[in-house]
């Protein structure tokens, strides 16, 4: 069993911002493996869809506890559903690497991206993949308070390469499937 989270901030204020990058592609990712809608889980405080995949059952989760607090529905659905952290896969902003890039990775520190570290502290652990998806700014001075450049909405220009790291994110993803 694999467990695909998307991290990103709940509600229409957040809806295409660089934070919810993680959002997108799990919309995106959904849609193309085939799965059934989203449904709000209580239980799990996320938004879940389930599907099946060359035998394997998948769970697609988007957490709705704030991106600070996401680690609270992983280690809910995890511990449900019997996921090891190494079938655990995690798709988030990453504001260190340029709009267009994305990294695989296992095994590594939150790297000051408070979602990951709700994550690791909330499942206790570290080993689990992340894929970082590049939102950086050619612009640095746009990137000075982080806060506020990770809850601002792509620009017009950066809208065709959002697409393209959403579908590359996708690719990186179906091959761990």
């Amino acid at each position: 069993m694999k467990l695909i989270v998307g991290l990103g901030n709940p509600g229409k204020r957040y809806e295409k911002t660089r934070h919810n990058v993680g959002f997108m592609i799990l919309d995106k990712l959904r849609e193309k493996l085939g799965s059934s809608g989203w449904s709000l889980s209580k239980k799990f405080n996320s938004e879940t869809s389930g599907l099946t995949l060359n035998g394997e059952k998948v769970i697609l989760a988007k957490p709705m506890t704030f991106m600070n607090a996401s680690g609270q529905s992983v280690q809910l659905i995890a511990h449900f559903y019997k996921v090891a952290p190494e079938d655990i896969i995690v798709v988030h902003d990453d504001k260190d690497l340029k709009l267009g890039d994305v990294r695989v990775q296992e095994d590594r520190s939150h790297a000051g991206h408070n979602g990951i570290k709700s994550i690791i502290e909330h499942i206790g652990t570290q080993k689990f993949t992340r894929v970082r998806v590049g939102v950086a700014s050619e612009n640095e001075k746009k990137m000075r308070d982080t806060a506020k450049f990770v809850l601002h909405k792509f620009g017009y220009f950066e809208k065709k390469k959002v697409e393209e790291i959403v579908n590359k994110s996708i690719e990186e993803i179906k091959k761990m499937l």
